[in-house]
């Protein structure tokens, strides 16, 4: 990812099943953050993100859409 954007922020996340789980999640990042780069590993259950905005609200983000963060 680039170094030029913002730290790496992976977030493990409870509930991803489907395409469609990851096109959501990286859409509700990208509503805060269009820049942001998203990697969505369903089989996985991880969310990668470079973003130039703070976990918190990477993971507020995220649970809006109804999936659950799981605490580092």
């Amino acid at each position: 990812m680039d170094k030029t954007k913002g730290p790496e922020i992976t977030l493990k996340v409870e509930g991803l099943s489907c395409s469609h789980c990851a096109q959501a999640v990286t859409a509700a990042i990208q509503s805060k953050d269009p820049t942001a780069k998203v990697v969505v590993d369903v089989a996985g259950g991880t969310v990668k993100t470079e973003t130039v905005l703070p976990r918190h609200v990477i993971s507020m983000a995220v649970e809006e859409e109804g999936y659950a963060v799981k605490p580092e």
